[in-house]
Parts: C-alpha cells; structure tokens; sequence
C-alpha cells in the first residue's frame, strides 16, 4: 500500500505595528491579504493565507522654554538642562507613540546692592523710599525672562543737632565755622556728625558792649 504525501492549507488573521514578517520570510508594512508558501511536515507545500492588518507606530514633538527647570507632563520627570529628550508612549492602536521634547532652559539670577544714606533713601530698582535700615527685596525679569532677585541692605543714618549759648564781650569767634560775631542775635553752621549726616549747631549769642568811657 503506498501512502501520498499531500500539500495543507491553512488560514491566519494578523495584527502588526508598522510591519510583519510571514512564514516564508517575506516582510509586509501593509494591510492586506498574502500568501506564504513553506514545507509542511511532509515536505509537501504548505499554503498559508494571511489576513494582515498593519497598524502605524506615530511620533510628535514639543518645544518648550522654561525658566530654571521643567516638568514634563507626558513622563513626570523634572529636567534642569537643556536638551532633547523622548518618551515612548502606546497610541490608540496599539503601537509606539514617541515624543521629543526640545528643551531650552533659562536661569534667573540674583544680585545685591550695600548703601547707607541719611534721614531715607529712594531706591531706584523699585522706586520706593525707605526710612529705616533693614533689607529690601525685589523681585525684576532679566534679559531671557526669568526672575531677577535684587536685595538691598540699606544702613539709614540719622542727622543730629546741638546748640550753645554764649556770652561775650564786644565780638565772639566761633570754632564751628570760625566766623567772628559782633551782634546779638541766633546763628546757625551745618557740619558732618560721624554717620556722615548733616550736625546742625545753633549758636545762641549775647554781645555786651564795653562801654570805654
């Protein structure tokens, strides 16, 4: 009895990203229906009928600028510096969504100013005028944006003021301005305490005239 070797055909559904290699090796990147022939088991042809469908993988990109760091809403991740990173994401078919971000990060900066001045100061950064010592803030945007934080430690010195009373006889010299005073009368110099401030001094003067006869 002589037993015959016979051929086979068989019938197969496929779902693929982007593309698919059959049996016979043969690589298909669209929807479609394909045959591939192999040996069987037999050695005999073995057909297979294909019913291909092929699915597209996608890409997108962002690009973003930020000031100091970022956080990147697709993954979570916080980046600091600039660059170009990629997320692989699954689209709604099933396959690779890959996005780019083109990163640029800018940085804000910070500076600081010393100044002492008497009775108040007006700051020219933010317009406003102080009165008293202490540190002041605030908060400008720089050349790419970002915050620029300037302080300033401001020292408000104080003007002082003092007074004398003399009496003389016929005229009177006074050492805080070296003017000499032949007449009564109230008289004022303006000199520089050791703050550097204005030390305002009133002479209050008696002239007694001696009379020679």
């Amino acid at each position: 009895m002589v037993s015959l070797l016979q051929p086979t055909t068989s019938n197969i559904t496929e779902s693929s990203c982007d593309a698919f290699t059959a049996p016979d090796g043969q690589t298909y990147t669209t929807t479609g229906n394909y045959t591939a022939v192999i040996p069987n088991a037999a050695g005999c042809d073995s057909t297979i009928n294909i019913d291909l469908t092929i699915t597209n993988s996608n890409s997108s990109s962002e690009t973003v600028t930020e000031c100091d760091s970022y956080t990147w809403n697709i993954n979570g991740q916080t980046y600091t510096q600039s660059g170009q990173y990629t997320s692989v994401l699954t689209n709604q078919v099933g396959c690779d969504s890959t996005v780019t971000l083109n990163l640029t990060i800018t940085n804000s900066n910070s500076s600081s100013e010393t100044v002492t001045e008497c009775d108040s100061y007006t700051w020219n950064t933010n317009g406003q005028t102080y009165t008293q010592s202490g540190q002041y803030t605030a908060v400008l945007t720089n050349a790419v944006g970002c915050d620029s934080t300037v302080t300033l430690d401001l020292t408000i010195t104080q003007p002082t003021t003092g007074s004398e009373t003399i009496t003389e006889c016929n005229s009177f010299t006074w050492g805080a301005n070296n003017q000499t005073y032949t007449a009564t009368g109230q008289y004022t110099a303006v000199l520089t305490n050791v703050a550097g401030c204005d030390s305002t001094v009133t002479l209050d003067l008696t002239i007694n005239s001696v009379d020679n006869g």
